[in-house]
Parts: C-alpha cells; structure tokens; sequence
C-alpha cells in the first residue's frame, strides 16, 4: 500500500506549566487525518500488522527479545522505499535482518524512525514558529485566539504574544500541522531495489522491555513428605507493539550480551494450584546450546503493556525431604568467644529431587517457589517462600522455609588455647532442645577455615568436604542432644 505525507491539525492543553496531550481535543474524526509516510520521499510503499502471514516470539528471562515475522508485502519494480511498520518501539534497528523470501530483493539503505509525536517534542518542533493561543475570557464567556510565536520550552513554554513575553499560559495551543520529521509510532524504513511488484519478506529484529519469570506453587501434603508442584510463567510485554497470534518460545539460561547504555498474591498462588491439578502441560522443553528452550505448544497474542500468565508445568506427588538445619560459622575457631549463641533458631528447608523417579525432570527456570499447606480445617495456609536458580534435571532442589518455633539450639565455647601463631584448639559445646511432641531429625553443620582435625567427639561426624563437617542427631520429643568435641585448626 502507498501512502502520501498530509497535513494534521493538532492540540494540546496549557495549565500551570504542565502539558495535558490532548491531540485533537475539539475536533471531530474528519479534522484528524494520520500520517506516517517516509519524509525524504512524497511517497512510499508501506506494510503494517495486518500483512502478516506468521510471527514468532522467543523472550528471554533477561529483559529482552527476538521477533521474527514473516510478511506478504505490496511493491513495486525498481527502486523504491518501504516504510515497515507496526515493530516494537524498542526495537534494536542494528539487530535488524531482512530477507526475501523468494529472492529478486535487495536493501540499499535503512532507515529508523524514532523522533515520535508528544506533546513536548510537538512543541519543540515549533520554536521559533506561530502558533494560535486559545483561552476564555471569563468576561465576555467567549473563547479568544490569539497569536504567539514559540520562543522556547526549556522548563515550559515560553511564548511572545503581540510584545508581552510570557510562559504559564492558561488555555490550548494549536498548530496548523505536524512536523514531517514527527511519527506516531517507531517505524523502520528501507530503500528496496525490487525485480517484481510483490515479496514474501522475512525480518527479525531484538527488542528490549520484553521479559518473562517463572514462578512456582508448592502444596505440601500432610505427613511433608509429598507434594504438588505448579510452575507458572509470567509473561510482560512492553516492548510497544502488539503480536497477535505468535508462535512462543521462551529461552531460560544467561544469554552473553554486551553493556548498553504477599495477602492478595498468596490467594492467587493458592487457587492456582488447585486449578493447574486437572490442566493439561502447555509447554515442551528442549536443550538449546547451553540453554533451555519452552515452546508453547499453541499460539497466543501478547499485547502491548500485558502481562500474561501460562502454566509451564505439573508434578504431582513429588517426593520431598524435610531437613532441620543447625549452622555454625568458620570464625568461631579463630578467637575466645565463650558462648557463642543462645536459643538459636534452627532453619527449616525442603529438598526435592528434580528427577524423572520423582515425578519431575523438566529443567527448571530460575524463580520464586511459594508453598503452602492445608490446616486441620482443610484450608490452604502460606507457609514459607524462597528464590530457586535454574535447575538442571536430575539435581537437588533447595527451598529455605524459615526458622523452626520449637527446635532451638546453643553454641558454647568451653576451652580455647593458642598451640602456636596460626594454630588453635577449641572444646565445644552444642546443644539442641526439641519442644514438639515428636521426634525430629537435626543436622548440625559445622564450616571450618584451614586444615583441621576432630580430636575427640561425643558423636560421630560426617566430613561433607575440606572446610566442613556435620553431625546428624535424633532428638527424642521434648528432650535435647548435646554434642560435645574439640578441634584443633591450622589457618596458615
């Protein structure tokens, strides 16, 4: 389609220094005529949305994404411009590709247009220019025009009108038309040289301000050690266009790229996991590079500045294991500390396993895991939430819940001698106290700085690796354990 440069009347409104765009306020539908045409030529050969015969979209977790459309555009033989229209308004035009599909296509020149209508930039266009000051004169109850010329509009407009210089002017300002270098939208604009009148064009272009997130609803079963896992994928497009029906793909992993300059949630989160138990899996996974690609596996329209939601996956009774962690620190072993802590909170964690046995295997994209819980009534409780890195399948998931009520523990420091200038040994104490009314399991765990060794021990040890130990202790209901052993480290 061709399409010719005309004029447009336009308005806006002045108040107290501050713009209101109002474009086209007093006017009706035939006084406003649009106009997006290319300004180093009359005319140009323009495509927009609806020449679409395809479009695919693969967003990255980075803020950013890749868009493909395929287009059944109108021409001409020879030389000639195509204004490309309806592209993101934060497109990256360096990224740009274009092809013919069908060949008897060549780009001599590209063009991106960026300098976008507003009412500030409308404004600026017009300095030094006329333009027409409408206000009502309360007396007469009749609206005056008069005329003013555009001296600046560095901190608000600066007009002259008649020999009064004047800024805060009450009323609408109007232009005869816009500027031809000023367009409604980002537009890309290429100088064709073309063997036929008609092309199948293929153009891909990145675009910032287009992200997705996962985020996942955990339902743990009574006895905690089952549960039900929803993922979510969260979908926020403001990259300043619109796709109607795109073929999705989401890419999870850290992209290289160079430097450029709770009460209503937790609800959602709670209904979604009871509906998402019956919904079929929408999107299939594979390996892509050293990243991961989800493919929807129907199409969806992403809208200019929306959110979408869409399930990314299921797992019902995955198996889960329940830890109860008591952590100590490397740098008590360094210094004469005496007690160390007193009735410490004992953390809470879930562990799963993100395997095919345990119902699972899918990598998982990096979020936010909330979990709940139903209480005695049957009703869904919040129980705790924790950030998850992307998680290859087959590997340990961990989620931190919080601090235990009724499993605390104290850290005592019963000897302490300096053996020479970087080697020590301490005696210790550790005691953990349950309250429950059942057993529990507790795991203390023990970082240590340098080279060590455990001259005595009350309990056995696990060596975990070379700067930690841990004790895995049983602790009767209502009772306590205590643990007693003394180190010696070398830090040099």
């Amino acid at each position: 389609m061709k399409v010719h440069v005309k004029g447009l009347l336009a308005a806006m409104v002045l108040g107290g220094g501050l713009f209101a765009a109002l474009l086209g306020r007093g006017f009706g539908p035939a006084d406003v005529e649009a106009r997006d045409a290319h300004t180093a030529a009359d005319s140009a050969f323009r495509s927009g949305a609806g020449d679409r015969e395809s479009v695919s979209i693969t967003v990255y977790n980075q803020n950013f994404g890749l868009v493909r459309e395929v287009r059944d555009i109108q021409f001409t033989n020879g030389t000639a411009y195509l204004e490309f229209a309806d592209v993101a308004q934060h497109v990256q035009p360096e990224a740009v590709h274009v092809r013919g599909l069908d060949g008897g296509l060549r780009i001599l020149e590209q063009n991106y247009q960026f300098d976008l209508l507003n009412p500030q930039k409308l404004l600026e266009k017009y300095v030094g220019r006329t333009v027409m000051v409408h206000r009502y004169n309360q007396e007469t109850e009749r609206e005056e025009v008069l005329e003013a010329e555009v001296l600046s509009t560095n901190g608000g407009p600066i007009l002259k009108i008649g020999d009064e210089i004047t800024f805060n002017v009450p009323g609408r300002i109007s232009f005869p038309e816009i500027p031809a270098d000023l367009i409604a939208r980002p537009t890309l604009m290429w100088l064709l040289e073309s063997e036929r009148p008609r092309h199948r064009l293929e153009v891909s272009y990145l675009t910032n301000n287009m992200n997705w997130k996962a985020d996942y609803v955990l339902v743990v079963a009574e006895d905690d050690a089952n549960g039900n896992l929803t993922g979510w994928v969260t979908l926020t497009n403001q990259s300043g266009a619109t796709y109607e029906n795109a073929n999705l793909k989401l890419v999870a992993g850290e992209v290289q790229r160079v430097s450029q300059d709770v009460g209503k949630n937790m609800r959602l989160d709670a209904m979604r996991a009871v509906a998402a138990q019956e919904a079929a899996p929408q999107f299939s996974e594979e390996g892509f590079f050293e990243y991961h690609l989800y493919t929807l596996a129907r199409p969806t329209t992403l809208r200019e500045n929306e959110q979408k939601q869409i399930t990314l996956l299921e797992a019902a009774g995955i198996g889960l294991d329940k830890k109860l962690i008591f952590y100590g620190a490397a740098q008590y072993y360094r210094g004469q500390y005496g007690q160390v802590v007193s009735n410490q909170k004992v953390g809470v964690y879930l562990d799963i396993r993100n395997s095919e046995q345990n119902r699972m295997g899918m990598p998982l994209p990096k979020g936010v895991v909330r979990v709940y819980k139903a209480d005695r009534s049957g009703a869904q409780q919040f129980i705790g939430e924790d950030r998850i890195d992307h998680t290859p399948r087959d590997e340990r998931v961990r989620i931190r819940m919080g601090d235990a009520f009724d499993v605390v523990g104290d850290r005592r420091q019963m000897d302490y001698d300096v053996i020479s200038g970087c080697v020590s040994e301490s005696a210790w104490t550790v005691t953990v106290r349950n309250h429950k009314d059942e057993r529990v399991h507790v795991d203390v765990i023990e970082p240590v700085g340098g080279d060590w060794e455990i001259l005595s021990s009350s309990h056995t040890y696990n060596r975990l690796d070379a700067h930690t130990f841990a004790y895995n202790v049983d602790i009767p209901a209502r009772g306590q354990v205590e643990i007693v052993y003394r180190l010696r480290v070398r830090w040099c």
